[in-house]
């Protein structure tokens, strides 16, 4: 399960939707999120899905490699559906013992919000596939340089998100060496129920978070070594541009904003 992990990771594949500015993709994502949760009918959702497949198709990454992300989070997916169901009220009921209640309105705002979940992630999984570490964090600098006149901090702001997705696929490969150690020394990490496979996690926090801790200090070593002191003054070998592209590209997220106004 933590190889299917695919959140923070990027793809590189030569294609269109990877050409495109940064920004432009973060300002489509953030779109693309907030029209998903005014989305309520089912042919709402039937657009959001069909635009996301054709964003998918354009950005060339296998379906399967994406889809393998949502394995990591069946456990949250599976939890969020049960506790509506069992815990959204209505008029129609279709299970009535005891304190166990079930409604059909319960059983459609599950759906509900297990298909938002699963539409949520993919779409936002497509933005660090798609954009490198490097060009997310100039893109998310340049998008928050206006607030900087409100002193908010851009570039330390950026710098730490960009970070934190660096770190991801960093952490993953790591907590994948001490399983193999642990499981060569007789560990077991597959038989059990849930709660026995937890427990059985809990020896590999510890080596996990030391080596988090000492890559975290070698990370401040280094740039101190390198006379780091934040954006001031800094240049860029490769400016941010908007190009034809781009301009298409917003011109696809007016016309997605409309549809889910529309539908």
């Amino acid at each position: 399960m933590i190889r299917d992990i695919t959140i923070g990771q990027y793809y590189p594949i030569n294609s269109p939707v990877h050409k495109l500015d940064p920004r432009t993709k973060i300002l489509l994502t953030f779109a693309y999120i907030i029209a998903l949760f005014f989305v309520d009918t089912v042919w709402g959702y039937l657009g959001v899905f069909l635009a996301l497949a054709l964003a998918i198709k354009v950005s060339k990454v296998p379906v399967k490699y994406m889809l393998k992300g949502l394995k990591s989070i069946v456990v949250i997916l599976l939890f969020t559906v049960v506790l509506n169901v069992f815990f959204t009220t209505g008029e129609h009921t279709i299970v009535d013992w005891g304190f166990i209640r079930i409604t059909w309105e319960g059983i459609f705002f599950a759906l509900e919000m297990g298909t938002r979940l699963i539409l949520l992630i993919v779409g936002s999984s497509l933005l660090t596939l798609t954009t490198s570490p490097i060009q997310l964090t100039d893109g998310i600098e340049s998008l928050l340089m206006p607030f900087t006149k409100i002193h908010v901090p851009a570039h330390e702001i950026a710098m730490m998100m960009s970070i934190s997705l660096r770190f991801i696929p960093i952490l993953l490969e790591e907590t994948d060496k001490i399983m193999k150690a642990q499981t060569a020394r007789g560990a077991d990490f597959e038989s059990g129920n849930i709660m026995q496979r937890a427990k059985a996690m809990i020896p590999i926090m510890v080596p996990l978070f030391i080596s988090a801790f000492r890559r975290a200090e070698d990370l401040a070593m280094a740039m101190e070594a390198r006379c780091y002191q934040g954006g001031a003054g800094r240049t860029r070998m490769n400016k941010l541009e908007y190009h034809k592209g781009d301009f298409l590209a917003f011109g696809f997220g007016v016309l997605y904003i409309v549809m889910c106004i529309v539908l």
